[in-house]
């Protein structure tokens, strides 16, 4: 039965995949979906490509064993400050500027927006860079979970997810990715609901859970009895480095703000903020609560031997052979539109911002899109490698790697970016500055981690700061730095100033 429902979905996704070939002729067509997806698969696309076996495995796990049930306060604040306030303040303006532009990423908007080659062309090398591992991370959870419920070798789960991915993303483009985010992202909220359903009837109901997890204690971690059921949980201020990071950090994510430059019109991003919302709401929240609820297990799991992402499996390992395979393929579905994401990013960034702008200034638009193509089985190849890699070496932790990349490329984009859909004034050395601080900061602490001070040798906590110091550096910068071109600055903003007719509805008039 197991089997049976895995291969259904294999075929689906494969399916939508070759059915979406129509859509992926051109540029645009491949890496936006013509600039024409609506609602409800943007809502998705946005949510399945935040959360992935990356959250429900690595973050649930590890962050509900150290904060308890305060580890939800990160699933509120991804679906509040991550989703909610990311379409507010970025998605209607960025969809309108992208488009003025004609930047299809995240580096051609920098390069158009600032009249800057080299701007580009140093966005484009970090994206490319801070994908890998990233992406790498997504396969380390869904081993676990392949692992306890078919008994299949990592190496083969590995494969196997990447070939999937592979095949949808190269025949399908941009909309068979959102279509099937979307379908994945229904599989998703349907099957948190059951799990944490299932999990706390196992002990007893949500009372009685919450009942033994206020008994558990850990000298190690805090005196104070009942902390793991509190409000704030053993260690208030690590977790809202947490929050920043995880919430935040999609700000500067370069395949999440990506999905505002392919959404439809003004109703689809009312509608899809409400959506994606919710959503987050859901799948982070519910994530969170339920890895909250880990040390009622504590007689079963060995962090210390087995690390933070075996916890999540192991609290599912009682439940049914249908549940179990629920969620397998949750995780699957949350991994393989992360996944799907990632490498429509990184290829098309590498296709049209660094091999087209440095080597290849006349690629013919057909070329580009096989290039892109090509460079998706690239990239997969690559962070399989990597994950293979990752697996037998030391850095065990899905939330490692992942704190490390979204660090980065949050701590160089987030600042530049937003700064530059609303200030005329913002400058490109203010961004050099923090491509520069953002993923310098984070390779070192990778390398000198020892050296740096105690509360930024987390990566977690490291990231947030990067972020933070973001949002600080350019502003004053672009004080001490030359002036950005007037014509230039002027042209850019010109979109918002252009007059559009709307219905009465709408707008009442004068």
């Amino acid at each position: 039965m197991k089997l049976l429902l895995l291969f259904l979905y294999f075929g689906v996704l494969i399916g939508i995949g070759l059915y979406c070939r129509k859509h992926a002729t051109d540029v645009n067509g491949f890496v936006l979906g013509g600039r024409s997806v609506g609602p409800w698969l943007t809502a998705f696309a946005y949510g399945t490509s935040y959360f992935s076996a990356v959250v429900f495995v690595g973050y649930a796990g590890q962050f509900g064993w150290k904060y308890g049930l305060a580890a939800t306060w990160a699933g509120i604040g991804n679906a509040i400050i991550g989703s909610l306030l990311a379409w507010v303040v970025l998605g209607r303006r960025m969809r309108i500027m992208t488009q003025h532009l004609d930047s299809a990423t995240m580096p051609q908007f920098f390069g158009e927006r600032f009249g800057s080659r080299p701007l580009k062309v140093g966005a484009s090398v970090i994206i490319f860079v801070f994908l890998i591992p990233y992406t790498a991370s997504l396969y380390n959870g869904l081993s676990r979970l392949f692992g306890m419920a078919f008994h299949i070798d990592y190496s083969v789960c590995i494969v196997l997810m990447a070939v999937l991915t592979a095949i949808y993303v190269i025949a399908g483009g941009y909309m068979a990715t959102a279509i099937n985010d979307f379908i994945q992202g229904i599989i998703m909220l349907l099957g948190i609901s059951t799990i944490i359903v299932a999990v706390l009837k196992s002990k007893g109901g949500f009372m009685a859970a919450l009942d033994g997890l206020a008994r558990v204690t850990d000298e190690s971690v805090a005196s104070t009895p009942g902390i793991f059921a509190s409000f704030f949980g053993p260690d208030p201020l690590n977790l809202l480095f947490v929050v920043i990071l995880t919430s935040l950090g999609t700000w500067g994510l370069p395949q999440m703000v990506q999905k505002f430059y392919a959404i439809k019109n003004e109703e689809s991003i009312k509608k899809g903020t409400i959506i994606s919302t919710l959503f987050a709401l859901v799948v982070a929240g519910g994530s969170y609560f339920l890895g909250g609820f880990g040390r009622l297990y504590s007689d079963r799991i060995d962090v210390n031997a087995n690390g933070f992402d075996s916890i999540i499996p192991t609290m599912l390992s009682d439940l049914s052979p249908i549940l179990i395979s629920l969620v397998v393929i949750l995780v699957l579905s949350a991994s393989m539109s992360t996944l799907s994401s990632l490498v429509i990013a990184s290829s098309s960034t590498l296709t049209i911002d660094f091999l087209k702008e440095l080597f290849f200034p006349k690629m013919e638009e057909k070329k580009q899109v096989l290039s892109i193509r090509l460079l998706v089985v690239v990239f997969i190849a690559i962070s399989s490698v990597l994950a293979l890699i990752q697996y037998k070496s030391s850095v065990t932790f899905i939330a490692q790697l992942m704190g490390v990349s979204w660090g980065a490329l949050a701590g160089s984009f987030l600042a530049p970016f937003m700064y530059a859909l609303y200030s005329k004034r913002v400058t490109k050395a203010s961004c050099w500055a923090c491509f520069l601080f953002g993923s310098t900061l984070m390779v070192a602490n990778i390398f000198f981690r020892p050296y740096f001070p105690e509360v930024m040798q987390s990566p977690i906590n490291c990231g947030a700061i990067a972020m933070l110091a973001g949002l600080v550096m350019v502003p004053i910068v672009s004080v001490f730095t030359p002036k950005p071109n007037q014509k230039l600055v002027e042209d850019a903003f010109a979109c918002y100033e252009k007059k559009t007719e709307v219905s009465r509805k709408t707008s009442l008039g004068k």
